[in-house]
């Protein structure tokens, strides 16, 4: 077997935030020393917006790419009932997520998996078995996904559940964005949404499987207000994001 060559795990403070880094001065992730729970960064926070559509109620959660932790630990404290999964190839990352981060992977409701996550979503007994995929997967340079072929999403989209979400961060600049972005609709059907680029070019998809939605735009802000309620998740502003970022009818979320 080869043997892989990491890239080492670095870290930066700036201004009570630290930053994940993999060698480089791009960012992988972030925490705020005195908010460790809250999501710092707003692309990670647009990561939760299937929740937007799913409820947390008993939903079986995965994260490929484990970062500093953030998503997985604030999935994990939604409730009682989610439970979550997290898929991460290099172990330092894991174990950066736990010391530097504050990752607590003592829950019984969370599982901390060292794979690749195309040989996971590709693995059978995987299959159905996740209501909402976040995938976060960069290299070093983070210019963009590490893994972002037309077999890995439609392994992203087996894994999902009959009904289920998928969020992806992407890089609006990179020259794989139209890619990724092609196989998503190819996989998923079309049925995506985008948000519009924050931070350094970073785009969140909103990826849907199962029948077909439709929703009242009044409706959706109601439920975006009940959960930057109880989540302090910037969920209003997202609601009217989607709606200038994609084609829909005027009234309703049709998709």
């Amino acid at each position: 077997m080869n043997k892989i060559n990491f890239e080492p795990v670095t870290f930066s403070e700036y201004q009570g935030v630290r930053y994940l880094h993999l060698g480089t001065p791009w960012v992988q992730g972030a925490m705020r020393i005195k908010k460790p729970y809250a999501i710092e960064l707003e692309y990670a926070q647009q990561m939760m917006s299937w929740l937007l559509f799913l409820s947390p109620v008993n939903a079986k959660t995965l994260q490929l790419g484990l970062g500093t932790g953030t998503l997985t630990q604030f999935t994990n404290r939604l409730n009682d009932s989610v439970q979550t999964t997290a898929v991460e190839l290099n172990p330092a990352v894991i174990v950066a997520a736990q010391t530097m981060f504050g990752l607590d992977t003592q829950s019984p409701r969370m599982t901390i998996i060292e794979d690749n996550a195309l040989n996971y979503v590709n693995n059978q007994q995987n299959a159905l078995q996740f209501d909402s995929v976040q995938v976060d997967i960069f290299n070093g340079e983070a210019s963009g996904p590490a893994l972002n072929s037309l077999e890995f999403y439609q392994g992203c989209f087996d894994v999902l559940s009959e009904v289920g979400v998928m969020t992806v961060n992407l890089f609006s600049r990179h020259p794989s964005f139209q890619k990724n972005i092609n196989h998503i609709c190819d996989v998923f059907d079309n049925r995506v949404l985008l948000f519009k680029e924050v931070h350094d070019c970073n785009v969140i998809v909103i990826a849907f499987k199962g029948p077909h939605l439709e929703i009242s735009w009044d409706l959706l802000k109601q439920r975006a207000k009940t959960i930057q309620k109880e989540w302090s998740l910037p969920t209003r502003k997202w609601v009217k994001q989607l709606m200038k970022s994609n084609v829909q009818p005027k009234g309703v979320l049709s998709i």
